[in-house]
């Protein structure tokens, strides 16, 4: 829970719910008298700050996963080589996949540091329009396990987006780990004082992966959280030699695009698998621009130009009706 503090006892209410202070758990617990006064249920200042901090960004994106290994921080990665792709454009990539930090590989940022200035945080850059924020610049070791407990957890969170000197940008893209937990909670609170354009959901075909993927939709239903759309990804593996396409993981329910069908929701594509974005990732390089032509870049474009295309169109909603 995302308001459960360190040092609560076993079955904490939480600091934020009406039984904080008053539950029998909470007796003996060092925070009960506060939590017991109503304080404690007071909005976090820092929601406030963020979103001063924020209010230079133009488009905030979450990329979101009900199951892990569907290939979200890839998907993340390349969303904001695509979007960094027009030179015009000022992207960011925050990683708050606290205890699987997988994008300063992907981004060919590893064994990076960051540096603080007065003004923050600096984050770390890819290009001179492509920065980069995750905790695995702050790891001695790629190895080093992360054993933190969720209010840690958040608390980085926090950090990330209060105290990170991002400036100027376009676009934020906020890659999360996968499920409906503490961090995600964190990130939407955190975020509630500022313009979220809302979440691209990532599955792969088959059921098992679009039955934890409809547990994300409700939460992004539950918390209000606009969903951009939902991607298909290694759908299919289309062979570089002969161009002809297997179907790895069967979509035995339909797949994803009969899923939003089902749920009246967008559907942005389908990525095919390919070797070779793996091979990119791993070794730190943009898929996009090592294989252009490929049908998998091809749909990555589509997909781009579908988020792209909605951000816009949600900005001029919200000028219309002003």
């Amino acid at each position: 829970m995302a308001d459960v503090p360190d040092n609560a006892p076993e079955h904490c209410p939480g600091t934020k719910s009406e039984l904080a202070g008053k539950a029998s758990p909470c007796q003996g617990c060092p925070n009960q008298n506060i939590c017991a006064s109503g304080a404690t249920k007071a909005p976090d200042p820092a929601i406030a700050e963020i979103g001063a901090k924020l209010s230079t960004v133009k488009h905030k994106i979450l990329v979101l996963s009900g199951k892990g290994g569907v290939g979200k921080s890839t998907f993340s990665a390349h969303l904001c080589h695509a979007l960094a792709s027009d030179g015009a454009k000022e992207v960011a990539l925050l990683d708050v996949d606290i205890c699987g930090p997988s994008i300063p590989r992907i981004m060919g940022l590893e064994g990076e540091q960051v540096h603080q200035s007065g003004s923050g945080w600096s984050p770390v850059y890819v290009e001179e329009n492509l920065s980069v924020m995750s905790i695995g610049f702050l790891l001695s070791s790629p190895d080093d396990a992360v054993i933190w407990r969720g209010p840690k957890k958040n608390g980085m969170i926090k950090q990330f987006l209060r105290d990170v000197d991002w400036g100027e940008l376009d676009y934020l893209v906020v890659d999360t780990p996968p499920g409906t937990s503490d961090e995600h909670l964190s990130i939407v609170q955190y975020l509630s004082s500022t313009h979220v354009d809302g979440a691209v959901i990532i599955t792969t075909p088959q059921e098992v992966s679009l039955q934890d993927v409809r547990k994300e939709i409700r939460f992004c239903q539950k918390v209000k959280m606009p969903i951009i759309g939902v991607v298909e990804n290694m759908s299919g593996f289309v062979c570089p030699s002969c161009k002809n396409t297997s179907q790895i993981f069967p979509p035995t329910s339909g797949g994803a695009e009969q899923m939003c069908a089902d749920l009246n929701l967008p559907f942005l594509g389908k990525i095919p698998l390919d070797p070779r974005i793996a091979r990119s990732c791993d070794e730190g390089r943009s898929f996009l621009n090592d294989v252009p032509d490929s049908p998998a870049a091809k749909a990555y474009e589509r997909i781009v130009q579908s988020v792209q295309d909605f951000c816009s169109n949600r900005v001029t909603d919200e000028q219309s009706a002003t």
